[in-house]
C-alpha cells in the first residue's frame, strides 16, 4: 500500500487511513516533544494532584473504543514502570464510569482522571467528567486529546482543576484512530515512567526508527496476507494485551466486519478462545521483551504453530536469547533483555533458578502436568507454567 500513489490510494478508498499510517515515526518525535515543552506545568499539575490527599492518588486512564484501550496498554506497564509509591495506576473505560459510577470510583480516593480522547466530542468523554466531579471528592483532570476545538479542550480550558495536553497532528482523519491511538499511549507513559528524559528519547527515537522499518518491510509483510483468510487473532501478554485489543479493532473496523477478528492474552487464549483457529486463521502474537514473560507467549505460539491449523502462526519479537523460531516478524534487539525472574517468584522460591524456567521451545496446552509422550494438548511437563508450580524449590507453595 506504501508504494501506491495518492490515486491508486483514492481509488481504494485507502488513501487517508494508508497516509496517517506512514507519518507516525515522526508523530512519535512530535510527541516527544510536547512533553518536553509541557514537563513543567505537568509536574506542577501533578503535584498538585498528590497534595489532595495523603497515600498513593488513583489514576483513572479512561477512554471509550481504542481510547479505552490506551489506557488498558499503559496501565499495566506503568505498574512496574512508574512511581507505584506515588500512583495506584487503572484502566475503566469512559462507558463503564458513565453506566455504573459506584462500581469504579470511591468518593473517598483522592483521583486523577485521565481522559484519552481524539476528538473530544464524544459523550461519554464529558459525561465521565461530570460524573466524577459529582461523586468523587477531590478529582483533578488530565485530558489527553488531539482536537483543540474538541469539547473537552475546550470545557476544560477554564478549570483549575484540569491540565489539556494537545497532539493536534495525532488527529486522525480516517475511519480507524491509528496516531492518535499510539501518541496518547506514548505521551501518557513519557509523563508517568520513572526513566529519565535521556533515556525516554533514546527510547522514542528507537521506536520511530522501528516504525520506518515496518514501513520499508511492507511486501513482507503482504506475504501473510496472500492467502484465503478470512479469520485474525491477535495475541499478549501484560500491556501487550491492551496492543492485541487495539489491533483486532483495527481489523474489524477497516474490513468492515468481513474478517473475523479476536484477541486475548497469551495465557488466556488456550482457556477456549483458541477454537476461534481454523485452517483461514492468522494469529498474531506481540512478544513481550520481559524474559520472564516472553516464555508464556513462546509457548503459545509453539502450541499454536504445532497444532498445523492456523494458516499463518506469527511473532511479532525482538531479537533475544529466546526467539519464536517459526514465521516472525523479528527486530534487530536494541539491548540485551533481563534474565532474572519474576521477583513474586524468588519470593515463594527462594532456591529458584533461572534455567529452570527457560523456554525450552516445547508446545503444549498447560492445563495439568503430563509424561511427555502424551498427546499434545492434554499438557507438558515441560511448560513455564509447570516448571513454576511443580519445581523443586525449597518453601514453593502450591495450589
Amino acid at each position: 500500500m506504501f508504494e501506491k500513489s495518492v490515486e491508486e490510494l483514492t481509488e481504494l478508498g485507502a488513501q487517508i487511513t494508508t497516509a496517517e499510517i506512514a507519518q507516525q515515526p515522526e508523530l512519535w518525535r512530535d510527541t516527544l516533544n510536547i512533553y518536553r515543552e509541557n514537563k513543567e506545568a505537568i509536574e506542577a499539575f501533578l503535584a498538585e494532584a498528590r497534595a489532595m490527599g495523603e497515600g498513593r492518588l488513583s489514576v483513572v486512564f479512561t477512554g471509550a473504543g481504542t481510547s479505552d484501550y490506551v489506557g488498558d496498554t499503559c496501565a499495566p506497564y506503568l505498574r512496574h514502570a512508574g512511581n507505584t509509591d506515588l500512583y495506584d495506576f487503572k484502566s475503566i473505560a469512559t462507558t463503564d464510569i458513565v453506566s455504573a459510577p459506584r462500581d469504579f470510583l470511591r468518593a473517598e480516593d483522592p483521583t486523577l482522571v485521565v481522559s484519552f480522547a481524539r476528538s473530544g466530542n464524544s459523550p461519554e468523554s464529558l459525561a465521565a467528567v461530570a460524573v466524577a466531579k459529582e461523586l468523587v471528592h477531590n478529582v483533578k483532570f488530565l485530558n489527553i486529546t488531539c482536537a483543540p476545538e474538541g469539547k473537552l479542550a475546550v470545557e476544560s480550558a477554564d478549570d483549575p482543576n484540569a491540565l489539556t495536553l494537545l497532539i493536534p497532528r495525532a488527529n486522525d482523519k480516517g475511519f480507524a484512530m491509528t496516531g492518535s491511538y499510539t501518541c496518547m499511549t506514548l505521551l501518557s507513559t513519557l509523563i508517568f515512567d520513572t526513566a529519565s528524559d535521556e533515556q525516554k528519547a533514546e527510547w522514542v527515537e528507537t521506536i520511530a526508527k522501528m516504525g520506518e522499518e515496518v514501513i520499508s518491510r511492507e511486501p513482507e509483510i503482504a506475504d501473510y496476507l496472500a492467502g484465503d483468510f478470512n479469520r485474525v487473532t491477535y495475541l499478549g501478554s501484560g500491556s501487550f494485551g491492551g496492543l492485541a485489543q487495539e489491533s483486532q479493532l483495527k481489523i474489524l473496523e477497516l474490513a468492515h466486519g468481513l474478517v473475523a477478528t479476536s484477541y486475548d492474552t497469551s495465557m488466556g487464549y488456550r482457556h477456549g478462545p483458541k477454537s476461534f483457529v481454523d485452517d483461514k486463521t492468522l494469529v498474531f502474537v506481540f512478544v513481550n521483551n520481559d524474559a520472564y514473560t516472553r516464555q508464556y507467549d513462546i509457548d503459545i505460539l509453539n502450541e499454536i504453530g504445532g497444532d498445523k491449523i492456523a494458516q499463518h502462526t506469527v511473532a511479532v519479537q525482538q531479537d533475544g536469547a529466546t526467539v519464536y523460531e517459526g514465521e516472525s516478524f523479528t527486530f534487530k534487539a536494541t539491548r540485551r533483555f533481563p534474565r532474572l525472574p519474576c521477583p513474586a517468584v524468588r519470593d515463594v522460591c527462594p532456591g529458584y533458578q533461572p534455567a529452570q524456567l527457560r523456554a525450552r521451545g516445547q508446545h503444549a496446552r498447560y492445563a495439568e502436568p503430563h509424561r511427555h509422550g502424551q498427546p499434545r494438548g492434554q499438557g507438558c511437563d515441560d511448560s513455564p507454567l509447570h516448571r513454576l508450580i511443580a519445581s523443586p524449590c525449597k518453601g514453593a507453595v502450591r495450589s
